[in-house]
């Protein structure tokens, strides 16, 4: 059962919580780990949060799950129990028990409206970027999603994304490698960035997960960010 959003004193929506995890939707322009900003991170965020509600004295245990870029929106899972986070990091890697979702607005609609995308990526530390390529090259790890075509607005096409594997900028830079390009994401070929300066359209919507402790599914949904252009394809299923 999923429980009711709730808001803390830290701007911070949680979406789902329990006693093995929690989970919250994150902002566009939210760090997810620490970088060279020194910029606040959510880690920081969940932990005072669990803080305050359940007036935990010292250091409070979070074990992080997963990431996503800083420009990107979504669900964003944490462990709150070594238990949980063992169980949790086993599931990401044997690739079972766990299935993410993502939104993309894009600027064109690619030849196919569905499709299972294969390439092979190659992470560029310095310029924090990732390359596609069609076939396996040295340094290169192994790419895999799948995406349906679900909608449209006047000027932009709507994707949602079923990723396979976990790599850096994965979907970011498979799709900029069929010449499509999520609106606002000027490091992967889109011609301008957004208003806000650090945000793309690219939203992780939604995560199943087999939980780790009670051992059922549940389904945990990121509502979409509140701006105009997402706003139009909220009502899309």
């Amino acid at each position: 059962m999923i429980s009711q959003m709730k808001k803390s004193n830290t701007n911070l929506e949680v979406i789902y919580e329990d006693n093995h995890i929690i989970a919250v939707n994150k902002l566009w322009g939210e760090l997810s780990q620490g970088d060279e900003t020194g910029d606040e991170t959510i880690i920081t965020k969940v932990k005072e949060y669990i803080k305050q509600k359940y007036n935990k004295p010292g250091d409070v245990f979070l074990g992080v799950v997963h990431r996503l870029d800083r420009p990107t929106s979504g669900v964003l899972i944490f462990a709150r129990t070594s238990k949980a986070l063992v169980r949790i990091n086993k599931m990401l890697h044997d690739k079972v028990g766990i299935k993410k979702t993502y939104w993309a607005v894009v600027d064109k609609i690619p030849q196919k409206l569905d499709d299972e995308l294969t390439h092979y990526v190659i992470k560029d530390s310095k310029a924090n970027k990732s390359k596609a390529h069609n076939h396996e090259v040295k340094g290169s790890k192994l790419a895999k999603l799948k995406y349906k075509y679900i909608g449209r607005t006047d000027k932009f096409h709507l994707l949602e994304i079923e990723l396979i594997t976990g790599r850096h900028h994965q979907i970011r830079a498979q799709f900029a490698k069929l010449g499509v390009h999520i609106k606002g994401d000027l490091k992967y070929g889109f011609p301008r960035s957004n208003k806000d300066g650090n945000g793309i359209h690219l939203h992780a919507k939604r995560i199943d997960i087999l939980h780790p402790v009670k051992n059922e599914w549940i389904k945990i949904v990121a509502p979409v960010p509140k701006e105009n252009l997402w706003q139009e394809f909220k009502g899309i299923k």
